[in-house]
């Protein structure tokens, strides 16, 4: 005999309208380089040369990369003489990236905690 589904007690807080802003930020976080550039950002700051260099792609390209994010409130940047370093602005990245780490990269988290 099958048993009743048991519905919750309570449901979660928000709507469909007031997540569009996370999903938006989701959709800009869905690419493989803006996801290599946020895992490299959680272990340091970095110029956009350095970022294009470990990504291998152009700087323009790496430039409009670090623009969305910038726009989503992930990143910040400080100008230091004639070089412009960028680092996490959002301290919920890292539990996520830890979650993509464990999920999708064969090492998983292990390497973070090392």
């Amino acid at each position: 005999m099958m048993n009743p589904i048991q519905q919750p007690s309570e449901k979660p807080k928000g709507s469909v309208q007031e997540l569009s802003e996370a999903a938006e930020c989701l959709r800009t976080l869905a690419h493989p380089v803006r996801l290599r550039i946020v895992q490299l950002l959680l272990h340091g700051r970095y110029t956009v040369g350095e970022i294009a260099q470990d990504c291998e792609t152009p700087d323009n390209v790496t430039s409009e990369h670090l623009r969305l994010l910038q726009r989503c409130g992930f990143l910040q940047s400080e100008r230091e003489g004639r070089f412009v370093y960028y680092q996490v602005a959002e301290p919920h990245l890292e539990q996520l990236m830890a979650c993509i780490e464990g999920r999708f990269l064969p090492w998983g988290v292990k390497d973070r905690e090392a």
